[in-house]
């Protein structure tokens, strides 16, 4: 049975009723912060805001701040945009020195590390060095893969040879658990490289400075510590090695 057609013209909404359908409209679209401007100001904004409610819970925390810094920890982590590591570890900035690259590599040639390393534990006196890679990590994911990468690939050489040698136990693995045991193989690679810098065998020595294997997992935003004990006899023969005098 065919509807029948209204022969009576529809009343157009009201401007009030055209505005609030709009609003309403509005209230139920996800908020997306490039429609009210850049992603610049957007974070210009919330510095105004993070800056005015931290003086507000601690009126002395910017003036002192200013004075100097005295961290206990030196972070060394993954560029990735999901590990911000005053967060991750609930502290305040001026509480961790930090330094971050693709896929936290920790290698004894590169400049811009030793660089921070040396300032951060022999000027700083940090108390404890934090080598930290995370799950998903897309350095990991593009050591696994045979992609040409450009530079890159020179940066990921570390990694690469980490795979090499551990091939027989990588090809026993799949997907996440893979990449999480080479994410480890990773952070003991950094640690063993560190415990090798002579001004980290010095601070190790003389103020009992500790360095430690972390992993973040991003689906639980908890840190799991990584085993990089060593026996006595390999600790040993490395400062025996390493350590200036």
């Amino acid at each position: 049975m065919k509807r029948a057609l209204t022969t009576e013209a529809e009343t157009p909404p009201t401007s009030t009723e055209q505005a609030a359908n709009k609003k309403a409209k509005a209230d139920t679209m996800p908020v997306n912060k490039e429609t009210d401007g850049s992603a610049f100001k957007v974070a210009l904004d919330a510095n105004q805001r993070w800056a005015t409610e931290l003086s507000t819970q601690d009126a002395d925390y910017f003036p002192s701040s200013a004075k100097g810094q005295a961290p206990s920890i030196l972070w060394l982590g993954c560029s990735d945009s999901r590990l911000p590591e005053t967060t991750i570890l609930g502290l305040k900035p001026g509480e961790v020195f930090s330094h971050r690259n693709i896929a936290n590599i920790v290698s004894p040639t590169d400049i811009s590390v030793l660089s921070v390393i040396e300032f951060a534990v022999f000027h700083l006196k940090v108390k404890h060095i934090l080598v930290c890679g995370h799950t998903s990590c897309g350095g990991v994911a593009a050591t696994l893969a045979n992609g040409n990468l450009g530079v890159l690939d020179i940066w990921l050489q570390p990694m690469r040879a980490l795979r090499e040698r551990h091939a027989a136990e990588l090809d026993k693995l799949e997907g996440a658990e893979k990449a999480t045991f080479l994410t480890r193989l990773n952070v003991h690679a950094s640690v063993h490289v560190l415990r090798g810098i002579p001004t980290v065998i010095e601070a190790m020595q003389e103020r009992g400075m500790t360095v430690h294997g972390l992993i973040y997992h991003l689906d639980s935003g908890k840190l799991e510590e990584v085993d990089c004990d060593e026996p006595e006899d390999v600790r040993k023969t490395r400062e025996a090695v390493f350590a200036r005098k």
